[in-house]
């Protein structure tokens, strides 16, 4: 197949990026909202860290979620089925362009380095490569996307009733107290979080994918053994998405306090984050460990990593299946 003119692959890749963004997140908002309603409670999520004497506290009998079920039933009662979408339209403009930013880098950070556009070619690149363009590629999409992904926690975090009722009087709340730099809180912590989460990711997904090409090349009768199935593919982006969110859930947390910091919450909701409650990353992390202890730092993991396992299977698959039908049409 001939390869493709530099602007139509880089149609082909924000197109499929952008498809398989919206997909993904659809799919995988009522998780993401327990994630962090659990990630921005300052009050213990789990029953047994409440009989902690080190988390005892006169807070923690007022835990408002303290399990992924019991988090699920009071917002499927105080909130409804839509409850679990909320924060889904700035989800939407978030994800849309980061994957379609993240792909399009991607493609071309791998072409460079393969001297080839076709995607088939890339998968020899060497796993080093393959961590390197995932984690820019991320980069470039965090920057590129950040105030949508901001203005999703903020509406997410809230319960009912409502403090703020839309996206537009949360973005203009925002820059009445923080000011249009208040739009990047937390992006300190988000790329520290997105170097390793997307270098992972990307290349743990390739890692895999190599792994089943090479189970074909063994095991496969068939011609085809070159190209993994769609649910060989699910797999792979199903191990990679699990692999990347085990190991970079406290940075992930670590953002949220960032990005709430200051902001109005309801009281039902527990404590604040007050404003300036962090000095930086490093004293972020330092207090939720005085406070909270190391189960501070991983709230709302169970939720984040089944999440992260259907979210990443979903994404791959659906950029995987969007770019050859996009590329098959284009040509």
């Amino acid at each position: 197949m001939e390869e493709p003119s530099k602007l139509k692959r880089a149609m082909i890749d924000s197109l499929a990026g952008a498809i398989s963004g919206g997909i993904s997140r659809t799919v995988t908002s009522p998780l993401d909202v327990i994630k962090i309603r659990f990630q921005v409670q300052l009050e213990p999520t789990s029953s047994w860290a409440l009989l902690r004497k080190d988390l005892a506290s006169a807070t923690a009998a007022a835990s408002k979620y303290t399990g992924m079920l019991q988090a699920t039933k009071d917002i499927l009662r105080e909130e409804g089925v839509q409850g679990f979408w909320r924060g889904n339209v700035p989800a939407l403009l978030m994800v849309m362009p980061y994957t379609a930013i993240q792909f399009t880098v991607l493609h071309k950070l791998k072409t460079f380095a393969s001297g080839s556009s076709k995607t088939e070619n890339h998968i020899n690149l060497s796993p080093y490569l393959s961590y390197i363009s995932g984690a820019l590629a991320g980069c470039a999409a965090t920057v590129g996307s950040y105030p949508f992904d901001l203005l999703r926690t903020i509406l997410a975090s809230q319960g009912e009733p409502k403090v703020y009722p839309n996206m537009r009087s949360a973005f203009m709340d925002i820059v009445h107290t923080r000011g249009f730099q208040g739009l990047y809180s937390g992006l300190s912590p988000t790329l520290v979080e997105i170097i390793p989460y997307a270098g992972l990711q990307f290349g743990t997904y390739d890692t895999f994918k190599r792994w089943g090409m090479a189970w074909n090349h063994r095991y496969s009768n068939t011609a085809a053994e070159d190209n993994l199935s769609s649910f060989q593919l699910f797999l792979c982006g199903l191990a990679a998405g699990t692999c990347a969110k085990l190991v970079c859930h406290p940075l992930d947390v670590v953002k949220k306090r960032f990005q709430i910091e200051g902001l109005q919450r309801h009281p039902r909701y527990g404590a604040r984050v007050e404003h300036r409650a962090y000095r930086n990353m490093l004293d972020a992390m330092q207090r939720i460990l005085q406070l909270e202890g190391w189960a501070g730092l991983y709230k709302g993991i169970i939720p984040s990593t089944v999440k992260a396992a259907p979210a990443g299977a979903v994404t791959f698959v659906a950029y995987e299946l969007t770019s050859d039908w996009l590329e098959s049409t284009f040509n």
